[in-house]
Formats: structure tokens, C-alpha cells, sequence
């Protein structure tokens, strides 16, 4: 066990006004100790925050059903109020307190893609922290393929509100030492549990309007989706986009500037790089094997494979954040498939 006393934010984020001990339990992803999951449990009951793994990102739980608990979500991240979270739920009992309106269409993809990275958005139930939709009358709700997540969710014996466990507008944490890096001193609790599996966001799918649109691509694509449900396309009004987290605020973004290169040669990454070069130290994160011979460039390979990138995105830039560059230039993947939701990341980075 290791832990780190620092200070927090609460109340209002610019006054200190107390300290927490952030304490960090290790555990064994596929056997977690009883013990610990039991430790994390008590902290949901008491009304505190929780970062635990899921099988996309790490995430940072509340009781979805206490106020006061989700409030302190909003407080650790400084994330705006009007940025929905999602509410994880651990089996359909559960999911009847998020919401009791749960249309067939609905009650299909649950059977095909539960547990996983799907969220779905609902009509909201009425023991929901207002909190948790930004007082909006729907609710994102997913069940997380992750054996930590499940059995905290379990014990804990509540839905669980969790957005990702950073600073808001960074990259999503992977790893507990991510949450830690961003979180320190402002939660209470990190269960590590080793690196995520897939390393991107869920999707999420709006079921409330007249026909299920896309809010945000994530590891389920659209084909999978419309195989089980008939077409399915992407919102794009912003009555429906406030409805989802990652839609409209800024995202996943190192502090560098990010320069995302869609498609291009070796060379004509080589000489985007190369004139960035003449402001400062940059960094390059891809899978073109850029060859420059300059102290301040720093690369970081991945394949050309969306499973792999999804797992290694958020840590490279991470990574090469860390060398204060001028910017980090990212290649990206083919917008296809799980590229969706890889690319959607991306080009969000690059616009902030």
C-alpha cells in the first residue's frame, strides 16, 4: 500500500480548505482482495471518491445517488458542471434505480454488448443525483467488463457515477499512476489494478430521441451497433451532444500543443517536425518510424493497429508532455472501425 498526503480543492476549487490522504491499494486484476474491494466499498458508502479501473479508462466514482458525493466529482477534476457523467451499474437490479424506462431496442444492445464499453443514454430515474445529468431529465449508464469495477460496484451496492480519473480536459488516465499524476491529494482512494485493456472511452448512444444516434464513437462501432438495432448515425445537434461527456468541452489534451497529421508520408511528417523544431524541443508519437537526428525530438512508436493505439495513445502523449515540448505531432489511423473513436480523440486533442 502506498499513499501521498497533499492538499485539495472543495467548496470553491480556489481556496484550500482541507487534506486528504490519498491512499493507493494494489491489486490483482483478475482475483482482487476481498479485503480491499471491501475498503473501497465503505469510502462509496461514506460519500467519498474512489478511482478504479474499468476495461476502457480509470475511472472516478462517486455514489450516483448522493449529491453531495457527485458534487465532489465536479470539485477534484474542476470539470464544468454542465458535463454530464456516466453512472456504472454492476447488473439489471442495479439498473433499475438509474432508470425505469428501458425501451426493447435498449434491452437488445444490453444483451449483445453488456458488460462492456457501451454507455447508453436513458431516460433518468428520480434517485439519481441532479448532478449526475447536468439537471437534465437522461442519464449515461453502462455496465464496465472489468472484474475490480464489478465487484466494488457490488459490494458498494449502488451505481456509481465515474468519469474518467484526471484533470479535466487532459488525457484520460490508463494507469493508476495517470489518476495520480492529475489527482493526488484531491480523492481518497486509487485501487491499481494494472494498465486498462482497451485504453479508449465507451461509446455512447443516445436511445431517448426518436431514432438511437451516436453522442461520442468508442470501442463499439457504429457497424456492430447498427448490426443489432438497423442504421445508426451521428448526432450533431447540440441539444442532443450536451447529453454525453466528451462532446463539447475540451479534451484529452496534453498541455503541448498537439499537431495531428491525418495522412502523410515519412517525409512530410519528418518536415512538419523538423520546422517545429526551429521553436523547440518537439515530440512525435505514431507509427512511421520518423528518423531525426536532434536532442530535442522525441518519438514514441505504435503500431498501425487500433487495438494497440487505443491502449498506447493517452501514455504517449502523457509521456512526452512530460519534455515540455512545443508541440507533439500525432499521426493518425485509419478512420475506420475502432479507428472511429481513436480519431474522434485525436482531432479533439488538436483542436484544443
Amino acid at each position: 500500500m502506498a499513499s501521498v498526503v497533499a492538499l485539495c480543492l472543495c467548496g470553491r476549487l480556489s481556496r484550500v480548505c482541507c487534506v486528504i490522504r490519498t491512499v493507493t491499494l494494489t491489486l490483482d486484476p483478475d482475483e482482487p482482495d476481498p479485503e480491499k474491494i471491501e475498503r473501497a466499498a465503505d469510502v462509496i458508502r461514506a460519500g467519498r471518491l474512489v478511482a478504479f479501473p474499468t476495461e476502457t479508462v480509470y475511472g472516478l466514482g462517486a455514489d450516483a445517488l448522493n449529491e453531495r458525493a457527485v458534487r465532489r466529482i465536479f470539485e477534484a477534476k474542476e470539470r464544468p458542471a454542465d458535463n454530464p457523467l456516466i453512472v456504472h451499474v454492476a447488473d439489471r437490479k442495479m439498473l433499475s434505480r438509474v432508470s425505469a424506462n428501458v425501451s426493447a431496442e435498449a434491452e437488445r444492445l444490453i444483451g449483445r454488448f453488456w458488460p462492456g464499453p457501451l454507455t447508453l443514454v436513458l431516460p433518468r430515474g428520480p434517485e439519481v443525483a441532479p448532478s449526475v445529468s447536468a439537471g437534465l431529465a437522461t442519464v449515461a449508464v453502462r455496465m464496465p467488463r472489468n472484474v475490480v469495477a464489478l465487484q466494488l460496484l457490488g459490494r458498494a451496492d449502488r451505481p456509481i457515477a465515474a468519469p474518467s480519473a484526471n484533470a479535466s480536459g487532459r488525457p484520460s488516465p490508463t494507469t493508476a499512476r495517470h489518476v495520480l499524476e492529475d489527482l493526488t491529494g484531491r480523492i481518497d482512494l486509487v485501487l491499481d489494478a494494472g494498465p486498462t485493456s482497451i485504453g479508449i472511452e465507451s461509446t455512447v448512444l443516445d436511445m431517448t430521441g426518436e431514432a438511437a444516434a451516436i453522442l461520442r464513437p468508442g470501442w463499439v462501432t457504429r457497424e456492430a451497433l447498427s448490426d443489432v438495432i438497423g442504421p445508426i448515425n451521428l448526432a450533431l445537434s447540440e441539444d442532443r451532444l450536451k447529453r454525453s461527456p466528451g462532446t463539447r468541452h475540451r479534451h484529452y489534451s496534453p498541455r503541448a500543443r498537439v499537431v495531428l497529421v491525418e495522412k502523410g508520408s515519412e517525409r512530410d511528417i519528418r518536415r512538419i517536425c523538423e520546422e517545429l523544431l526551429t521553436q523547440g524541443p518537439v515530440g512525435f508519437v505514431g507509427h512511421t518510424a520518423v528518423e531525426i537526428q536532434a536532442p530535442a525530438f522525441t518519438r514514441v512508436l505504435i503500431g498501425n493497429d487500433a487495438g494497440e493505439y487505443g491502449r498506447a495513445i493517452y501514455s504517449a502523449l502523457r509521456l512526452l508532455d512530460q519534455k515540455a515540448p512545443v508541440a507533439i505531432v500525432v499521426e493518425g489511423v485509419d478512420d475506420v472501425g475502432e479507428g472511429e473513436a481513436i480519431m474522434d480523440r485525436l482531432r479533439r486533442a488538436a483542436s484544443a
